[in-house]
């Protein structure tokens, strides 16, 4: 009885309230709370450098900590399928100074002079600077896995960065002509976005030595939730709320093919569509005509369609979890799935 009480005490302990965007966050980065330390210990030694500019330019790196969402799932992986260890942490780490990377190299390609409402390092020290310590982050976490002889989660990730350029350089073919199709879309989705998600699980799986079954199920868990996260990204830029995490239309002033703007074109007569394409290609810098396209989504059907797809990514994810026994690291994880399509921004 006593056995009981005590599991449902832990399981309502883990019943996260939606409406407060951090909450599920900061119930994770409580659970998570030795394991992160020693993620940040990693973490913060791989950002060090003797270059006195370089130096500088990493400290302001590390002061845009976000959510820290990568090395939960490397850890809620790790405790699914075993015991973390200082594996874990440097796992944790090297996708971490990748995703840094990633955001460093995007923002020169984008010409972006804010990243989270403070100056990109493009903005603040040139391009030049910028490349040079998005490269010297990958570099570090490259040598951070081979130093300790992790090999298989170096696999792993290597096989991230691959996908991740695939992704964006397939995003920039297809925008070009603003001929994606559904299934392209999703091909773009699946490596530029859900591939990274699905290596933080792989790497956290295999960082414990995991058998070959586990670690491609958590692989496949982590591809789930991140095609449903960028869905919600999508989603974003069809809301009218101030409280989002970009502006009303900004993917449509970026040229970029969402799936609720796929959903409307495919469901256009050809005439419509043409217009469409018209104001994405030609006028994507005219408020009105921006704004006047994002309404045209909005009544298309296009959001109820892209949520859809958005539940269907998440309950395919949830079915993999209850896969693994019940536990407190996997409700974190079921409300961590939750969370990326509950999100405010």
């Amino acid at each position: 009885m006593q056995e009981k009480f005590t599991e449902i005490a832990m399981w309502n302990c883990f019943i996260f309230n939606f409406d407060s965007d951090m909450s599920v966050i900061k119930e994770i980065e409580k659970l998570l709370n030795k394991d992160l330390k020693s993620f940040q210990q990693v973490f913060s030694t791989a950002m060090d450098s003797k270059v006195p500019l370089l130096d500088i330019v990493l400290r302001y790196i590390h002061k845009q900590k976000g959510k820290q969402m990568r090395p939960m799932f490397v850890f809620l992986s790790a405790h699914l399928a075993g015991e973390p260890k200082k594996a874990s942490a440097r796992a944790a780490s090297l996708i971490e100074l990748l995703h840094t990377a990633t955001l460093v190299h995007d923002d020169v390609v984008d010409e972006a002079e804010k990243r989270r409402n403070l100056f990109s390092i493009n903005a603040l020290w040139k391009n030049k600077v910028a490349v040079l310590a998005g490269d010297f982050l990958l570099s570090r976490g490259l040598s951070l896995a081979l130093a300790a002889k992790d090999y298989e989660v170096l696999e792993i990730v290597s096989e991230a960065t691959r996908e991740m350029a695939e992704g964006e350089l397939l995003q920039i073919e297809k925008a070009r002509r603003l001929d994606i199709k559904e299934e392209v879309y999703f091909e773009i989705i699946r490596k530029k976005t859900a591939t990274l998600i699905s290596s933080c699980c792989a790497a956290g799986a295999a960082s414990v030595g995991a058998n070959i079954e586990t670690i491609l199920k958590m692989k496949l868990f982590g591809e789930y939730v991140g095609i449903a996260f960028q869905i919600k990204d999508d989603l974003f830029d069809f809301q009218k709320s101030n409280k989002i995490g970009k502006p009303q239309g900004i993917d449509i002033k970026e040229q970029k093919m969402t799936l609720p703007l796929i959903y409307m074109l495919n469901n256009l007569s050809a005439t419509e569509r043409k217009q469409a394409i018209t104001i994405v290609k030609k006028h994507h810098n005219n408020p009105e005509k921006v704004s006047a396209l994002v309404n045209q989504v909005n009544a298309s059907g296009g959001i109820a369609y892209a949520e859809q797809q958005m539940y269907v990514y998440r309950d395919k994810a949830l079915a993999i979890l209850n896969e693994f026994p019940r536990s407190e690291y996997r409700l974190a994880l079921e409300n961590l799935v939750k969370y990326t399509c509950e999100r405010k921004k």
